[in-house]
C-alpha cells in the first residue's frame, strides 16, 4: 500500500494495445467509503482475448523472454525472475534476485511483476490536474521500473538485458552477438528483415519492442481473473471480513489505501490498475539482507538515486519510489522495493505502526531507535508523515485496529488474479 502528501490522484492511464494508446482524465476518490465495489455497467472488453493469436512480432517476444542463451552465463532469462505462474514475478522469496556471468550477482531491489503495466504513462516530475482541479502539482508520476527511469516496456526490456547483475551483456554488441547464435536468429531475422542483426543498437531497440508486443498482447499479462473482478462484473459478492477491509481500504482516516492504490472502474468497464503511479517515501526499514546495503555509505533513494541520474540534484525526492500496482499482492513473497518484509500482514502493520512502535521496525544504536534508517538523515524529511495511516505520533493509537488490519489483508487477497479462468467475453 502507500499514500501520498498530495491531494489528488492520477488517473491517466494509456490502453493496452500494440498499436494505439489512450488516456483518460483524472478522478478523484470517492469521499465516501463504499461496502462492495461499484459494479461496471458493462465488463470492458477491449483488450486480448485469450484464444487471440499473437502477432509474429509477439511470438517472437515470447520466445526471446524465455530464451536462456541471451544472457552471460547461459542460465538466466526474463522468465527466470518473472516466471508466469506467479504472476510474472519471483517464485523465492529473496530480497533480491541473483544473475551475472556467475549467477551470484545479487540486484540492489526486489524485482516486480510484470502483471497490469501496460497502463504506465510517461514519466514526469510535475503532473498538474486540469484548471477546473486548482493546476495542482502532483508531483513525479509515471515511468516504469521502482524510480521511472524508463518510458516504454520496450526500454524496460533492455534494462536486465545489459545489467551486470542480471542477463550481464553489458553492451549491445554483446547482447547481438548472443542474439546472432539463439535459437531465435533466424526468427529475429523473418521478423525484422536481413540486416535485423548487422547493427547491434537497432537490434537491441528491435528485441525490446518484439518483448513490449509479447507483454502487450498476451493474454496472461492482463488476465483481469480476480475475485473483486468478478464482484464488480456481478459474478461474486465481498464476504463480511472483505466487505469491512474494502471499507478500511477507502477510509481515509484508516489504511486510505485508495489514496494511492485507484480502484475506480474506467471508462468502457476498463478494471481498476490500483494504483496511481506516483511516488512516495515511506522511510521502509533498511534491508540487510541486500549485499550492497553492507555499505554504511550506500542508499537506494529512488527517483534521486544512484541507479536513476538525471534527478540527482532533485533532493525534495529522495527516497521515493513508485507506487505500485496490488492487483496480486497477496502471491508476492518479499514485499516494497527493497524486499524487506516477508508477508503482506507485516507491510500493514508496519503502515500502521512504524512512527507509533518504532522499536519494532528499525534498529536500536546506542540505545536509541534510528528511525527512517534507510534514508540519510538530510532527506528524511522527505517520508510521509502527514497522511493516514502516517500521521500518528507515539503516544497515539494505530489508524487502525488489529481486526481491521485482517480485514485488510482478506480484501487485499481478492485482487489475486485465478479466482475465475476467463474474463466474460
Amino acid at each position: 500500500m502507500c499514500t501520498r502528501r498530495q491531494t489528488f490522484v492520477l488517473s491517466v492511464l494509456l490502453l493496452l494495445s500494440a498499436c494505439h494508446k489512450q488516456t483518460e482524465a483524472p478522478v478523484k476518490p470517492a469521499a465516501n467509503h463504499p461496502q462492495q465495489p461499484a459494479a461496471a455497467k458493462k465488463v470492458w472488453v477491449d483488450y486480448p482475448n485469450p484464444e487471440t493469436p499473437l502477432s509474429p512480432q509477439a511470438q517472437l517476444g515470447k520466445q526471446l523472454f524465455f530464451d536462456v542463451s541471451l544472457s552471460a552465463s547461459g542460465k538466466m532469462s526474463c522468465a527466470t525472475c518473472h516466471q508466469p505462474d506467479h504472476a510474472y514475478a519471483p517464485a523465492n522469496n529473496l530480497a533480491v534476485q541473483l544473475g551475472g556471468p556467475d549467477m551470484q550477482q545479487a540486484g540492489t531491489r526486489a524485482v516486480p511483476s510484470l502483471r497490469y503495466l501496460g497502463f504506465t504513462p510517461k514519466f514526469t516530475r510535475h503532473f498538474y490536474l486540469p484548471a477546473s482541479e486548482g493546476l495542482e502539482d502532483e508531483g513525479p508520476t509515471g515511468g516504469f521500473t521502482h524510480d521511472g527511469a524508463v518510458d516504454s516496456l520496450s526500454k524496460q526490456a533492455a534494462v536486465p538485458l545489459l545489467a551486470a547483475n542480471e542477463m550481464a551483456n553489458l553492451t549491445a554488441e554483446s547482447f547481438t552477438e548472443r542474439l546472432q547464435h539463439s535459437p531465435v536468429a533466424s526468427e529475429f531475422i523473418k521478423v525484422f528483415g536481413a540486416d535485423a542483426l548487422k547493427n547491434a543498437t537497432l537490434a537491441l531497440e528491435q528485441a525490446g519492442n518484439a518483448l513490449e508486443s509479447f507483454q502487450t498482447e498476451d493474454y496472461s499479462f492482463h488476465p483481469y481473473t480476480s475475485k473483486y473482478d468478478a464482484v464488480v462484473s456481478g459474478e461474486a459478492q465481498l464476504t463480511d471480513a472483505e466487505s469491512r477491509g474494502f471499507i478500511v481500504f477507502h477510509d481515509p482516516g484508516k489504511g486510505n489505501c485508495a489514496k494511492c492504490h485507484i480502484d475506480r472502474i474506467g471508462g468502457g468497464g476498463r478494471p481498476a490498475q490500483f494504483t496511481d503511479y506516483g511516488y512516495e517515501a515511506i522511510g521502509a526499514p533498511r534491508n540487510s539482507d541486500i549485499p550492497a546495503n553492507k555499505n554504511a555509505a550506500y542508499f537506494d533513494l529512488g527517483l534521486c538515486g544512484p541507479a536513476r541520474q538525471d534527478l540527482s540534484k532533485e533532493t525534495s525526492y529522495c527516497g521515493m519510489f513508485k507506487t505500485p500496482t496490488l492487483r496480486n499482492v497477496a502471491t508476492r513473497q518479499v514485499f516494497l522495493h527493497n524486499g524487506v518484509f516477508k508477508s503482506l500482514d507485516d507491510v500493514i502493520h508496519f503502515y500502521a505502526e512504524r512512527d507509533i512502535k518504532p522499536e519494532k521496525w528499525y534498529p536500536k544504536v546506542n540505545g536509541k531507535i534510528v528511525m527512517y534508517n534507510d534514508v540519510p538523515k538530510k532527506y528524511q524529511e522527505n517520508v510521509d508523515r502527514f497522511t493516514a495511516p502516517f500521521n500518528r505520533k507515539k503516544s497515539d493509537k494505530p489508524a487502525m485496529t488489529e481486526e481491521e488490519m485482517q480485514d485488510l489483508l482478506a480484501f487485499l487477497k481478492t485482487l489475486d488474479d485465478g479466482y475465475r479462468k476467463t474474463v466474460k467475453q
